[in-house]
């Protein structure tokens, strides 16, 4: 099971150029990050070349991790999501035909945007409320810290088929609930 103050290690050592941790780094981690590039870029191809630019990325710039008190997964999840997003806005128009208006444009959300997803994210919480503690625990593990089947089987001392039912049950009661 892989902790984020393991992940955190792991790339304190990624920072002093330990290829062993950089290899235990990316075991541990690849998975989720892959799944990241794969949303954003809807193209397995580009996703696996995304992924491979995310870790040499990360071995130059471990050394900029700060432990700041947030899961280390939100630092790689945010590398693996600029670089995708990148390559996903170079793919669309190629550089030197960029337009002024382009240059200048806000990418952050409008008011409506910003609105929308404040009432999504209060919807999600309120959900998540309904779930019984330990699923909704695992699911926020698994799905926004990127813990593994196996990794939450362990944190929560169950078989890992029934793991698996936990989550996928709980996904079900959160779509149901998220449809009303």
């Amino acid at each position: 099971m892989t902790t984020p103050a393991d992940i955190e290690a792991m790339i304190a050592r990624v920072a002093l150029r330990d290829t062993s941790a950089f290899s235990d780094l990316y075991d541990a981690t690849s998975a989720k990050l892959f799944g990241v590039c794969l949303r954003v870029l809807k193209d397995r191809a580009e996703a696996e070349d995304a992924l491979q630019e995310v870790y040499i990325r990360v071995w130059r710039k471990a050394d900029r991790y700060a432990v700041t008190g947030h899961s280390p997964m939100t630092w790689l999840i945010t590398v693996a999501r600029n670089l995708a997003i990148d390559r996903l806005r170079s793919r669309r128009q190629p550089r030197g035909q960029m337009d002024e208006a382009a240059e200048i444009r806000d990418d952050r959300p409008g008011p409506e945007e910003a609105a929308l997803a404040s009432s999504e994210r209060a919807a999600i919480k309120a959900c998540l409320e309904t779930l019984d503690t330990d699923r909704a625990e695992a699911v926020r593990r698994a799905y926004l810290e990127g813990e593994t089947y196996a990794d939450l089987a362990h944190r929560f001392d169950v078989p890992l088929n029934t793991m698996r039912t936990w989550l996928r049950r709980s996904l079900l009661k959160l779509k149901d609930c998220l449809t009303r």
